[in-house]
């Protein structure tokens, strides 16, 4: 499985982690320095959610935090909400 979002496409980008030791200055000290510089891989928060599409059936997908917070997705349908009875009333004959 790959780590791409099937909605935007977003994916893992590559960066740096940089190691530092000292105290700030700010912090009554030296300064900080760079120890190590390596290289790292950003990766998408990916979801696994189950979406309705357009023929009614259900689908599992991946789909990044930011998609599902814009609403680019539409949810699986689990239930219907809540809805009253019909009471048929029945007519006296008399």
């Amino acid at each position: 499985m790959s780590c791409v979002c099937e909605i935007c496409g977003k994916g893992k980008i590559l960066g740096n982690s940089v190691d530092t030791r000292g105290r700030a200055k700010r912090l009554k000290g030296v300064g900080t320095k760079v120890t190590g510089i390596t290289r790292r891989a950003f990766k998408p928060n990916l979801q696994r959610i189950r979406v309705t599409t357009e023929n009614g059936t259900s689908k599992t997908i991946r789909v990044c935090a930011q998609c599902l917070r814009c609403d680019a997705v539409t949810r699986r349908i689990v239930h219907r909400p809540f809805q009253f009875k019909k009471i048929e009333k029945k007519a006296d004959a008399e």
